[in-house]
């Protein structure tokens, strides 16, 4: 796991400066309103962001909020920090891995991340980690792409996906949907808007 994170996390920092205008097109065009569809469902207090990457999401946050922000990548977090300045955004950013998170048990009411399984090497184990931390009755919020159920496209998707992970550390081809039901939640469901690829996934504990 430690070797497959740091492979990745070194892809991250190479890239971190880039990262913005890399994913530029299809930001504008798709996944800034996946983001706001994403933040609208937030609630309570206390707020983790996992995956922050550049900070993305900074303008989607709520205003009385408490919000803390990790990434495992300290190129991501010095770009994210960058922006909080920039910005006057108020937030905690924390380098952690999301597979071993530092919280103590049941701390947040909202744990929430958008495109940030298709590069954690365990997935379980990090959703694992997001439901340990996430308090009884509260949600986690996920946008993630994932593999098609068509299978002629799943097929694409499974081809292309060695090479993506070698390029960017990211994986085209996860079942997070199915992988987050294996996480003891008491609820799991799919907003009806989520295409093919794009889930918007919503998980109460």
């Amino acid at each position: 796991m430690k070797s497959d994170s740091a492979a990745i996390k070194k892809k991250y920092d190479r890239i971190a400066p880039y990262f913005e205008g890399l994913e530029a097109i299809m930001e504008g065009l798709f996944f800034k309103t996946w983001r706001k569809k994403l933040w609208i469902k937030v609630d309570g207090y206390h707020i983790l962001e996992v995956g922050v990457g550049t900070g993305k999401n900074f303008d989607f946050y709520p205003k009385e909020a408490r919000i803390t922000a990790i990434d495992f990548s300290e190129a991501m977090l010095k770009q994210a920090t960058h922006k909080k300045d920039r910005k006057s955004i108020s937030v905690d950013l924390d380098l952690m891995d999301v597979q071993s998170l530092y919280f103590a048990d049941n701390s947040f009411d909202t744990v929430i991340g958008s495109f940030v399984f298709c590069s954690v090497p365990l997935p379980i184990k990090g959703l694992k980690e997001l439901y340990r931390v996430c308090k009884p009755g509260g949600q986690v919020l996920l946008l993630e792409h994932v593999l098609s159920s068509n299978p002629i496209m799943a097929k694409v998707m499974n081809f292309f996906n060695p090479v993506i992970l070698a390029l960017v550390g990211a994986n085209i081809n996860r079942n997070t949907v199915k992988n987050i039901k294996a996480c003891g939640f008491a609820s799991v469901r799919v907003d009806e808007r989520s295409s093919d690829i794009i889930k918007l996934i919503e998980a109460r504990k």
